[in-house]
């Protein structure tokens, strides 16, 4: 069974029924950055500039779009490896970011942020770049156009397509589906 979620999540209690495993439709508004946006983002706060969007209750999707094609909105946008951007999550958890989206594994430093901070990983399923986009209904070019790819946009999405890796109870997929193996 699939849950519809909204985002952004300024609700908790959203967050707090989220379970590992548990398979989401999201809609609303979720931000796009890879590494080269979360290192300037960073740095340019430890100059004292703001970010450049409010992180309070949003949800960054690791990804870099291919240019949309005639009558798109976007091109392929299927999620990057999430483990880049380790370094720099728990500075934006902190900051109030309630959600990331990606694929693969974090690392405890991150784990252990998304519980302190209550916030959630969600995984997108890696190799289907082309019908995630489907969900994706617009784009906005928010910061940092001559990063390309991988500048931050804003995206509004229908029924995006994810899974619970990591809650805010410290659960975790990856984890949880090794052990269940063990078990055997």
């Amino acid at each position: 069974m699939q849950k519809r979620i909204k985002t952004p999540f300024y609700d908790d209690d959203i967050l707090s029924s989220l379970r590992v495993g548990d398979r989401l439709l999201l809609s609303g508004v979720v931000y796009t950055a890879r590494d080269a946006a979360h290192k300037r983002m960073i740095e340019e706060f430890k100059e004292g500039k703001s970010l450049p969007f409010d992180v309070e209750g949003q949800v960054i999707y690791y990804v870099g779009p291919t240019p949309a094609k005639p009558g798109q909105v976007i091109g392929s946008a299927g999620p990057t490896t999430s483990s880049r951007m380790d370094k720099y999550t728990p500075f934006l958890l902190e900051k109030g970011l309630k959600g990331m989206i990606g694929k693969g594994y974090r690392s405890e430093k991150v784990k252990k942020s998304i519980v302190d901070n209550k916030a959630v990983y969600l995984g997108a399923v890696g190799g289907s770049a082309a019908l995630i986009s489907r969900s994706i209904k617009s784009v906005e070019l928010i910061a940092y156009e001559d990063l390309g790819t991988e500048a931050i946009r804003k995206l509004t999405i229908e029924d995006f397509p994810v899974i619970v890796i990591n809650d805010m109870y410290g659960g975790d997929l990856y984890q949880a589906g090794v052990e269940k193996y063990r078990e055997r």
